[in-house]
């Protein structure tokens, strides 16, 4: 019996889960840091390292004693984290700067220049991830930063990802040179792959810029999958913590491909991890490029595997935006969705409204909605909206299983399948499959996983799996429901290519809406069926004249 802490660090908070290998979840408890935000840049999104610190000292000390578990009894801690988050820092690896959170969207122009250069020297790596390289990731935010702070340039050394950082720290490592980075960041966010000896060549990185000069040689050190040991715990931070010094820490991951493993995903599962956006992870033995897709990267997901990324720019942040409009609530505005039937509303929703990350990769793009008409309301368009994501994901999942990865179960993961049955159960329809999702909250339930193993108490994750996590709810696809989403996917396919690619022809758009009102009519009249057919009694026997 082994008890050990997964640690999740979110964008407000950080959650810490005590795990015991053979009575599981013993308790979970979060504590917040502050978002740094500017009114004047809306793109700006910074936190402090210390604040998080201070946070993940504070939540394990209160799961501690709200489980009632002494914390000499802890064997292991391992963490997950958002990503790409980029910290800078120093020779002694203290913090030049806050993060660069995921969500800070300032290096736009850093990102188009590497994209740029990407293609004009057809450098392979800019093919694995899907041929645009986005400013919500490594390279991009720390040239940005080179560009702005002159005065700290001097003393800059090296910059980690998040869950680098955050390991780093906990085993007490001041030397940039013996940090241990996380393939799963590297590989998904920083062009990292075996495949080209590592990182994009020096020649590459300093014609984008001169700035970046030296810089692969700053980044250089151990690439290891999370089933490799960043350190062990310093009496420093297990004196804060209330843990005992010297337990082992895992290389850290980032949450959306950890949230994967404590679903269940094995080979030939999909998880969607739908939150704000979301992140569609999956696996496969082979790695093969697929085109449109942001990440493949042997061992980042599972070490025996090779991890595939995608995913929707947003999600549950137009679900908020519908709502808000609306001047209402999600929660209240969803009352009521349980009653609507597939394609009723009449509207093809595209969900672009933060731009486009699988599989055209273009974030210049915004939401479009066909079939508006005067009566339409609010709640029609939310509707229509998770009809939209559904499609939206069907699209890159066909892309996925062209390129030979496995599609056999589809997992919903993350916070919003939780509590909305009426997505679950369209994504059921959209896709054919049935939809499983974890009956529970499987957040930090992978980096528990990891955890467990680097403690010894399981070999294999999928033993850990097996012991670890939750049990599913069951989603079946509905036969009338398929049959109406089979005729509608191929008016959003036409849409999302002819709209999304500047050279696309546009003549297949001319049926969408014709097409669009039959359906909703169709639809209509069969809901009006089948009400009435529940609303008729039949009068016995001896009462018909």
């Amino acid at each position: 019996m082994a008890i050990v802490a997964g640690v999740d660090f979110g964008t407000l908070s950080v959650r810490v889960t005590l795990l015991d290998s053979e009575r599981g979840r013993l308790g979970t408890s979060s504590a917040e840091y502050p978002l740094a935000r500017r009114r004047e840049d809306p793109d700006y999104a910074t936190q402090s390292h210390q604040d998080q610190m201070n946070a993940l000292a504070q939540a394990t000390r209160n799961v501690l004693e709200q489980a009632h578990v002494n914390g000499q009894d802890i064997a292991a801690i391992a963490l997950d984290t958002t990503g790409s988050s980029v910290i800078p820092v120093d020779a002694n690896l203290q913090p030049l700067d806050d993060y660069y959170l995921w969500c800070d969207h300032r290096a736009h122009e850093e990102a188009r220049q590497i994209t740029e250069l990407a293609l004009a020297e057809n450098l392979e790596a800019i093919h694995w991830c899907g041929d645009v390289y986005s400013h919500e990731w490594g390279f991009a935010k720390l040239l940005h930063w080179l560009r702005h702070n002159p005065d700290k340039r001097q003393r800059f050394a090296t910059a980690l990802e998040h869950c680098d950082m955050v390991a780093a720290t906990l085993a007490g490592i001041t030397d940039p040179a013996k940090v241990k980075r996380s393939i799963c960041a590297m590989g998904h966010k920083w062009m990292w792959n075996p495949k080209w000896d590592g990182l994009p060549p020096q020649s590459f990185l300093s014609k984008v810029d001169p700035l970046f000069d030296g810089i692969r040689e700053k980044l250089n050190g151990e690439y290891l999958t999370s089933n490799a040991i960043a350190g062990t715990l310093s009496e420093k931070w297990a004196a804060e913590m209330g843990l005992k010094p010297g337990i082992p820490i895992p290389v850290g991951a980032f949450d959306a491909h950890w949230d994967a493993i404590g679903a269940g995903c094995r080979e030939g599962d999909v998880v969607n991890v739908v939150g704000t956006s979301t992140c569609i992870i999956a696996m496969a033995k082979k790695t093969e490029l697929v085109p449109g897709v942001c990440g493949v990267v042997p061992g980042s997901v599972h070490p025996g595997y090779t991890g595939i990324e995608a995913g929707l720019s947003a999600t549950g942040d137009i679900f908020e935006a519908i709502a808000r409009r609306a001047g209402t609530k999600v929660r209240d505005l969803a009352q009521g969705l349980d009653q609507y039937r597939a394609g009723q509303t009449g509207l093809l929703r595209l969900s672009w409204d933060n731009g486009d990350r699988t599989v055209l990769v273009n974030p210049e793009l915004g939401g479009v909605t066909f079939g508006w008409n005067l009566l339409h309301t609010a709640q029609d368009e939310l509707f229509a909206a998770i009809e939209g994501t559904a499609f939206h994901t069907r699209i890159i999942l066909e892309r996925m299983a062209e390129h030979g990865v496995p599609v056999a179960r589809v997992i919903n993961a993350g916070g919003i399948p939780q509590n909305n049955a009426v997505l679950n159960q369209i994504y059921a329809d959209v896709l054919n499959k049935p939809v499983l999702v974890p009956d529970g909250a499987p957040t930090s339930l992978g980096s528990g996983i990891f955890a467990l193993l680097a403690a010894g108490a399981f070999h294999t994750i999928e033993e850990a799996q097996q012991a670890i996590c939750l049990p599913y709810r069951t989603y079946t696809p509905q036969p009338h429901a398929v049959a109406v989403y089979n005729e509608l996917y191929p008016l959003y396919r036409s849409a999302y290519f002819a709209l999304g690619q500047p050279t696309a022809a546009s003549a297949s758009l001319g049926t969408i809406l014709p097409e669009l009102r039959r359906i909703a009519a169709a639809a209509r009249i069969q809901k009006t069926s089948s009400k009435e057919a529940e609303n008729t009694i039949t009068a016995p026997d001896h009462l018909i004249q």
